[in-house]
């Protein structure tokens, strides 16, 4: 009868063996241990979302990040027209203005059609069209099958550009698109991709698609749970139609609009709101993180009582 601890490749049994390199003290990591400092995004009204706690007088309290963690791997997801390249393409724009690196990975439109839209939102965001010329590196997956389908040729050459250009940023959008076709391998395909992520000590936003039949609220995207179980952090984008006099009340909006909402999900690396927010895009293309639904209520109950006092 064969050993529990053996296993058989092909006609030759292997017996496990320790790996003594992967076993490594706490206090042995030392300046591995990043400090935990936020990113600032660019996106109005999201910074504030993120904070640590410090200790005075043996008392906690928050102190804001100012941004995402930094060496964090972002996802975000929503489905279709929630906001979700938009708020990538702000990120990249505000790191490349303060003349910080960044890769964006374009897997659903070839990278001419990406930077036409980034160019005129930099100038939306007074960010000079020569600091994203500089400092924005694309690979197009869209246009280059090989990439798409050869996951390892992909990471190769990330890793390619990352020390050619001494990359911090990384930008996949979407993730969902290297795998759209083969589900079953999403959560080997995402884990690789953070895995391969976090060895670069990169800061980064995956985007990641929801079909129209899960649940809003839900961080789920196409795939299950293959994203948002492995990442650090995930933040949800929806919209919801105006379609009773409830949310007519609450949003301050007609019947028929869609008003857009934002959640974070979850962040391992440090703490963040629970809230549900109004989010708004910009008649100039941007995005901006407006109040929770809970401060929209209080603003509506005190508009009532104002009323009816004066009355």
């Amino acid at each position: 009868m064969k050993d529990i601890n053996e296993r058989d490749n092909g006609d030759v049994r292997e017996r496990p063996e320790v790996c003594e390199e992967g076993i490594v003290r706490l206090s042995e990591i030392g300046d591995k241990i990043p400090k935990i400092e936020g990113v600032s995004t660019g996106i109005e009204g999201l910074d504030e979302l993120f904070f640590k706690t410090e200790w005075e007088k043996k008392k906690p309290f928050r102190v804001s990040l100012g941004g995402i963690p930094r060496y964090s791997v972002m996802n975000l997801t929503g489905v279709s027209d929630t906001g979700k390249s938009l708020m990538v393409e702000q990120y990249a724009i505000k790191q490349a203005g303060k003349g910080e690196k960044v890769v964006f990975i374009t897997v659903e439109s070839p990278a001419a059609f990406v930077a036409m839209g980034m160019k005129e939102r930099a100038k939306v965001m007074g960010v000079e069209e020569e600091k994203i010329d500089e400092n924005i590196i694309f690979i197009d997956v869209a246009s280059h099958t090989r990439l798409r389908e050869d996951l390892p040729s992909l990471l190769a050459t990330l890793a390619h550009v990352i020390k050619t250009y001494k990359i911090h940023h990384t930008i996949i959008d979407s993730i969902t698109g290297l795998y759209e076709h083969k589900e079953m391998m999403a959560r080997v395909i995402v884990r690789r991709v953070f895995n391969f992520l976090k060895k670069w000590y990169q800061t980064a936003l995956l985007v990641s698609q929801k079909r129209s039949g899960h649940e809003l609220m839900s961080a789920e995207a196409a795939g299950g749970y293959a994203v948002g179980h492995i990442v650090d952090g995930t933040m949800v984008l929806y919209k919801e139609t105006i379609d009773s006099s409830y949310k007519e009340r609450l949003y301050g909006l007609p019947i028929g609009e869609i008003v857009r909402l934002f959640r974070i999900d979850g962040c391992r690396l440090t703490g963040h709101d629970t809230y549900i927010h109004v989010m708004e895009i910009t008649e100039k293309g941007l995005v901006k993180i407006g109040p929770s639904l809970l401060e929209l209520l209080q603003q509506r109950t005190r508009t009532k009582s104002k009323k009816k006092l004066i009355q």
